[in-house]
């Protein structure tokens, strides 16, 4: 079986316009805000409660800015601020209207998903069989750091870049990236030793088809917590900075 193709370096022109207006999930929530202006009537107290509101909005938009480390978070964060103060500037106007909004927010939750990072990088999207096959017929690299998520997790939307960005400074021929999909393969989740959904994004380390390291580690212990997943973090876990200096340096 042939090893899956790199996804290649996709340069387009304003890329989150081009998305705003040919993804659902963006498209959908892009006019039901622009739909407040055909209802709201025309008042000047209505104005003065917008400008505050959206004074507010833009506060809170800079700091998950300047907070969130990934594009797909701050997105994510920036609807969901932006949908409540819709929602409340529309029961002051009328609550049936803050009623039909409420209703129109959940079918697109029903119906749309936020699209993952399709970013740059040197990565591979994998089924478990092509995984398999590459780890276990050795001709590739050594070392294989894979991302196990699932279309249908915000968590895993939310980290959908960092694959892509990693591979662009650390894939070389030894260390290669890759990303399966367990939405769509979900039955063999449990062979990868995954629990859904509560273990999604999972990042395993193979070396020669061997598991040598995971992240988030698996924990029997019913009250521990999710762990932060950062890029710096899975930087330090799998020592992706030595493994990258041992390869230059010919180790």
């Amino acid at each position: 079986m042939e090893s899956p193709a790199p996804r290649k370096n996709q340069n387009r022109p304003l890329k989150w316009l081009d998305l705003a207006s040919t993804e659902p999930y963006y498209l959908l929530h892009l006019l039901s805000f622009f739909s407040y202006f055909a209802a709201r009537p025309s008042s000047d107290r209505l104005l003065q409660l917008e400008i505050q509101a959206i004074l507010l909005f833009l506060a809170l938009t800079v700091v998950k800015l300047v907070k969130e480390e990934t594009w797909e978070g701050f997105i994510a964060d920036t609807l969901f601020y932006a949908k409540g103060f819709l929602f409340v500037m529309a029961l002051v106007i009328d609550y049936r209207l803050a009623l039909c909004y409420v209703v129109g927010f959940l079918v697109i939750h029903v119906l749309t998903r936020q699209p993952a990072s399709d970013g740059l990088g040197n990565f591979s999207h994998m089924t478990p069989l092509q995984l398999e096959t590459l780890l276990t017929e050795g001709n590739t690299s050594r070392f294989w750091l894979v991302e196990f998520r699932a279309s249908y997790s915000s968590k895993c939307i939310r980290t959908s870049s960092f694959i892509p960005e990693l591979s662009i400074t650390y894939s070389n021929k030894n260390l290669s990236f890759g990303i399966v999909d367990l939405g769509r393969f979900s039955n063999v989740a449990e062979y990868f030793g995954i629990s859904l959904p509560s273990q999604l994004p999972t990042y395993i380390l193979f070396d020669n088809a061997v598991e040598v390291g995971r992240f988030p580690v698996i924990s029997f212990d019913a009250r521990s917590s999710s762990p932060t997943i950062t890029k710096s973090i899975l930087c330090r876990y799998f020592e992706l900075d030595r493994r990258l200096i041992e390869y230059v340096s010919g180790k």
